[in-house]
């Protein structure tokens, strides 16, 4: 009787991926990044064992975003005192910190867990072109983004 493989922490190899965000959406783009992240594209993926890959996305301040999505979705934070409600639009975070819009996208979508932390320290975002992660050797991973 054949049982099925569970994959061990120790057992698992980690590659290290480029992507260049420039000209894509920003769901399909998040949600294909946070399946890399959590190893769903590997034959050895296991739900309770953290089996993804490291991710780095260059060029994020040249993500798109389709609709009205500039001028109406927002960013929400509260300070917890009266009235310290902020608000800020997706246009202006994309002018001040466009590292944070996608990475708040792919974190959404990981578990909300020990495990999905973990997971979600193995993604690096730079705005610009250049990343300091040269000595991982990491491989250019072309995603398949539809329009």
């Amino acid at each position: 009787m054949r049982t099925t493989h569970i994959t061990k922490p120790h057992e698992v190899e980690r590659k290290w991926f480029v992507v260049d965000a420039a000209d894509q959406n920003l769901g399909r783009l998040s949600s294909q990044i946070a399946h890399i992240l959590r190893g769903k594209h590997k034959p050895t993926f296991s739900p309770s064992v953290d089996t993804g890959d490291y991710v780095i996305v260059i060029n994020v301040d040249k993500v798109k975003v389709t609709g009205r999505k500039m001028d109406q979705k927002t960013y929400i934070r509260y300070s917890g005192h009266i009235g310290g409600k902020k608000e800020t639009k997706l246009k202006d975070m994309m002018k001040n910190k466009p590292e944070f819009v996608l990475s708040h996208a792919v974190k959404g979508m990981l578990p909300k867990n020990n495990l999905g932390r973990k997971m979600f320290s193995k993604f690096h975002v730079y705005a610009g072109s250049e990343h300091n992660h040269q000595a991982q050797k990491p491989e250019v991973l072309a995603l398949n983004t539809k329009k």
